[in-house]
């Protein structure tokens, strides 16, 4: 019998009210101590939001081939709202040897096919229970945010092949690349295919070669295994990420429709592939993907801020004044909660000026789109913030407002956020072909880029002294995240052949503390404010879920 249940906390998820009562009563009758049930996943996400449950039982059919247990947990896994101590029992009708091998490959805590007794259900618990007091103390590291001592403590179980080894080796990789200590995670995965080919094993190859720059090598990994399991939807979704960093907006769209393809009911994606076929111009795709997501999602923490703008940006171009109104309610809302959120102010910034365009009122949305020009100006502004101003202003133009200044302003913010050429495609996609605009944009990627070559050429030549200098100088006249990292760079790699060093490692780390770092710490934020990765600066991005944050509460 199990031990110690009367404090625990169970969710049980069926649309079926006999097999749903049932879960109900063993699990009563196993004495956990409080049970919650609902029918929908949409419902048991929001439940998981709000609270940890101990134990997880859920089918996995709902009769919508666009809903199941499988992608909820996909999806809670990937977004991190499902602790890692939590038992997650599948429950399913599924006989076939595709779905037992999903249900391996998914690495459930249990997966029982129905019909299957109350002694099977009890046995089956009680064992994924007991594995999860065997890596316990992983997981109290993990939740004191000792990831170092958790990491090590999953390194030593993999290697004595303790209880639960293969467990811990998965735990203890994701948290190598977390720690950005991607060889050894590399390392670690190498060895797991080894002693037991799994699929999250080569998934996790390509994310440690790409985390450590080696992105041909990642591409190449993530095209094989996609090959060889086309229906393995993580695979897809590292792989648009990947063509997203290149700056292969289409390509990465095509990717992400494909992981889309396979879990219909993934808000993340839905948002992600909805911002990119925004990007690429395919509005009517990004308005289906979008409003679902918006319509879906709205009250989780999971849904992004800036869906619902790409969605008024939409509204506008379609002169709907009523939707474009109701967008500007919620962020009032949003406002009001989060009165502190610079994110939250430029967005209702933005909503706000094409609320005004659209109803004629110049002088008002001139007004707030000079405030988001003037945002571009503080540290914590990232690319969201300049493709925000961007949107705005080509919307703005098209019904005869034009900014003072504004081709300056869109000069500086091109100069700023060109540090690749995925951000540069970003802010080159926003300006929606006027042609004055991408030209200024393209101008500034190269400018950019022709400063980087000439630092690279001095340090080539034995002079890293003027490499950094250069840098620096016009970094701080740029405020380019890759201008200032490469200084950093450049200066630890030859700190011994460089005069003066101190002084200089001093203003580096000024412009890194004031203009790379506060964008930095965003990063989590559904990578800096967007649904889809766009990397910030020159280090290597991270393919890691990103953490929701500053986000609606409901």
């Amino acid at each position: 019998m199990l031990d110690r249940l009367e404090h625990a906390k169970a969710l049980v998820i069926d649309a079926n009210t006999n097999a749903r009562m049932l879960v109900v009563s063993h699990l009563k009758e196993l004495g956990v101590g409080t049970v919650r049930a609902v029918t929908k996943t949409r419902d048991a996400r929001l439940a998981l939001e709000a609270m940890a449950f101990d134990i997880v039982v859920s089918d996995n059919d709902f009769g919508n081939a666009q809903d199941s247990g499988q992608q909820l947990l996909d999806e809670l896994r990937r977004e991190q709202i499902l602790p890692p101590s939590t038992v997650f029992v599948m429950v399913t009708t599924d006989r076939s040897y595709a779905a037992v091998a999903g249900a391996a490959e998914a690495a459930l805590d249990v997966y029982l096919i129905k019909p299957y007794t109350f002694d099977a259900f009890a046995e089956r618990l009680q064992s994924a229970r007991r594995r999860k007091q065997v890596l316990k103390p992983v997981f109290d590291a993990m939740a004191a945010g000792q990831h170092e001592e958790a990491a090590r403590l999953c390194l030593a179980r993999f290697q004595a092949r303790e209880d639960c080894w293969l467990h811990a080796a998965r735990i203890g990789a994701e948290l190598l690349l977390r720690l950005q200590r991607a060889s050894e995670a590399r390392a670690l995965y190498t060895a797991i295919i080894e002693a037991k080919t799994v699929p999250w094993a080569k998934l996790g190859v390509a994310c440690a070669e790409y985390a450590a720059g080696r992105a041909q090598n990642a591409k190449q990994s993530l095209q094989t295994l996609v090959g060889e399991m086309p229906k393995y939807a993580d695979g897809w979704d590292v792989l648009g990420r990947v063509h997203l960093e290149e700056g292969q907006l289409e390509q990465a769209l095509a990717t992400y429709q494909q992981a889309m393809a396979l879990t219909p009911t993934c808000l993340l994606r839905a948002q992600r592939a909805g911002t990119l076929a925004f990007y690429v111009g395919q509005r009517d795709e990004a308005l289906r993907l979008l409003g679902w997501a918006a319509e879906s999602g709205l009250d989780s923490r999971l849904f992004d801020y800036y869906s619902l703008v790409l969605l008024a940006f939409l509204h506008f171009d379609a002169g709907l004044r009523e939707p474009l109104q109701q967008v500007l309610v919620r962020f009032e809302g949003w406002q009001a909660q989060q009165a502190q959120s610079a994110r939250v102010q430029r967005l209702h910034l933005a909503v706000r000026a094409l609320v005004a365009g659209l109803a004629g009122q110049g002088a008002e949305a001139q007004a707030d789109a000079a405030r988001l020009a003037q945002a571009l100006d503080l540290p914590d502004a990232d690319l969201e913030a300049a493709c925000l101003f961007i949107a705005v202003r080509q919307r703005l133009l098209r019904v005869g407002l034009r900014l003072p200044d504004d081709d300056a302003c869109l000069h500086r913010l091109a100069l700023r956020y060109c540090v690749n050429k995925a951000s540069t495609e970003v802010l080159v996609a926003m300006a929606e072909a006027d042609e004055p605009a991408v030209a200024l944009v393209r101008r500034a990627h190269e400018e950019v880029f022709r400063i980087a070559e000439q630092a690279l050429t001095l340090s080539l030549k034995h002079q890293p002294t003027e490499a950094v200098r250069l840098l620096a100088e016009r970094g701080q006249a740029t405020r380019n995240a890759k201008l200032i990292d490469m200084a950093g760079s450049v200066l630890e790699r030859h700190a011994k052949r460089i005069d003066g060093p101190e002084a200089l490692a001093a203003q580096v780390q000024a412009l890194q503390e004031t203009w790379v770092w506060p964008i930095n710490g965003a990063r989590g934020r559904a990578a800096a404010g967007q649904p889809v990765t766009v990397p910030q600066t020159t280090r290597g991005p991270s393919l890691a879920p990103p953490e929701a944050a500053d986000q609606p509460a409901g």
